[in-house]
């Protein structure tokens, strides 16, 4: 048994033993479990994929005169308002003012909320329009100015899910192409794609939650931040296998980092033809190695995680909740699975290589002393089920 203090203390010695998930199976296989456990104190995991759900505040300072922004767009893309005076919101997956959107199907969507968070993040100058109805002690009416990330208080990257746990693979029974945000999916299973890191993602190296939870420390794009909720449809209580691995989407994270000290090469605006904006991000969360159990769970191999396919022709949009079957996240790196004895082309939405970057980044940070561990403040929740919206008569 290990606790935090002591892995910490390891840590700012210089003397902590950290291996990433894609090392550490190997690693067991050659020492055992037990002398694995005493000697290991730390597992980076990571991922890299897109993130629809993100977003940042963003704090412009009080021009002179002052302005009480009522509504207001950066680089055209319209952000919320709905904060205080100069505080704004902007979402990845807000699309950019005259964009016609699907009008002509399938929408090519250049430039959108998650390309200006890129922008942003590279350091370039930005324009910012803003309008208000004036007020006594906000009397300016309209402003249009430029400026880049320096020029902000605070840039705060506040993204209410990231992470999935596990995920769907997407695949079309349909007799036309259709465009998702998993991607282009030709007509009658011709290609699946799917968005995971698998064996290196975080929460599935960690699939009860016990060192992954709010205010556990974690590598958010280069800079240092942390988990500050569940995520947005956390759904702890997802069927398992009996190793944990869960056979759907369950877990979820709520994550923030400051934007001034991320490194752009792992915040990436997406473009998802026919559908629309996105933001790619890369995240990295060290686990603990506290005992025999928690480094057992972070042994879990692509071979061990089975992803759902699922038809998004028809049984995605219409939720009937239907699986074709299940495949490993080792079928699916090799580029090729068989489902009903037809070979499909697989496509990966996410990066399998920058998140093996990441983790070996993350690591190599830990070792240096430069980012040290914390204890989470509260645990996920295990027993929750996502609930779905439904269409009510309005009460009498």
């Amino acid at each position: 048994m290990k606790t935090y203090e002591q892995i910490n203390d390891r840590i700012a010695s210089g003397k902590a033993v950290v291996l990433t998930a894609d090392e550490i199976m190997d690693y067991v296989d050659k020492k055992g479990l037990a002398a694995a456990a005493e000697e290991v104190d730390v597992v980076t995991t990571a991922t890299f994929g897109p993130m629809c759900s993100s977003g940042c505040v963003l704090n412009f300072g009080h021009s002179k005169p002052k302005i009480r922004m009522s509504e207001a767009w950066v680089q055209d893309v319209g952000v919320y308002t709905g904060l205080a005076a100069v505080d704004v919101y902007l979402g990845a997956t807000q699309l950019r003012h005259g964009d016609p959107a699907n009008m002509y199907h399938p929408g090519e969507f250049r430039y959108g909320g998650g390309h200006v968070i890129e922008d942003l993040v590279a350091g370039k100058s930005l324009q910012l329009f803003a309008l208000s109805y004036g007020t006594d002690c906000y009397p300016l009416r309209e402003i249009r100015t430029w400026f880049t990330i320096n020029d902000l208080n605070q840039a705060i990257m506040l993204n209410p899910r990231n992470c999935y746990q596990n995920y769907n693979v997407a695949v079309n029974d349909s007799d036309k192409t259709i465009y998702t945000y998993m991607g282009t999916l030709e007509p009658r299973r011709k290609n699946a794609n799917y968005c995971s890191a698998g064996q290196l993602s975080p929460l599935l190296n960690d699939p009860f939650y016990e060192t992954i939870g709010i205010g556990t420390r974690v590598w958010l794009a280069g800079a240092h931040g942390h988990v500050y909720a569940e995520g947005t449809q956390h759904a702890g209580a997802e069927e398992r296998t009996p190793d944990g691995v869960p056979t759907g989407g369950a877990g979820t994270l709520a994550l923030t980092a400051d934007m001034k000290h991320m490194d752009p090469e792992f915040v990436r605006g997406v473009s998802l033809r026919g559908y629309g904006v996105s933001l790619a991000l890369g995240v990295g969360i060290p686990i603990p190695i506290l005992n025999e159990t928690v480094l057992k769970r972070t042994c879990v191999r692509d071979r061990d995680i089975l992803a759902p396919v699922v038809d998004y022709g028809h049984e995605y949009p219409q939720k009937t909740g239907k699986i074709v079957t299940r495949v490993s996240y080792a079928q699916l790196r090799t580029g090729e699975i068989e489902i009903e004895g037809a070979k499909i082309t697989v496509g990966s939405m996410s990066s399998y290589h920058k998140a093996l970057k990441i983790a070996n980044l993350l690591a190599d940070e830990i070792r240096r002393g430069d980012f040290l561990l914390s204890r989470p403040l509260a645990y996920l929740p295990k027993d929750t089920a996502m609930k779905s919206l439904i269409k009510k008569e309005e009460p009498k």
